[in-house]
């Protein structure tokens, strides 16, 4: 497991528009590059919300998907 920061998971588009960098799984939910998106909830957490936007995030990897494990 690792600590990383917000932006090296998440590329941060104008307008507050988020995107993943690669396969990202959050509460079971799997998403990847391409799908950009704005207020909306994945596995039951908004990003866009103050308490995790821009958090570090504590992340582990499984077969090339970042796995979000926990948001500091």
């Amino acid at each position: 497991m690792a600590r990383v920061t917000f932006d090296s998971v998440f590329i941060k588009h104008p307008e507050d528009i988020l995107e993943p960098r690669q396969r990202v799984r959050v509460g079971g939910v799997e998403i990847g590059p391409g799908l950009r998106f704005k207020d909306t909830a994945f596995g039951g957490i908004n990003f866009h919300d103050p308490q995790f936007f821009n958090h570090e995030l504590e992340i582990k990897t499984d077969n090339d998907v970042i796995v979000i494990i926990g948001i500091y």
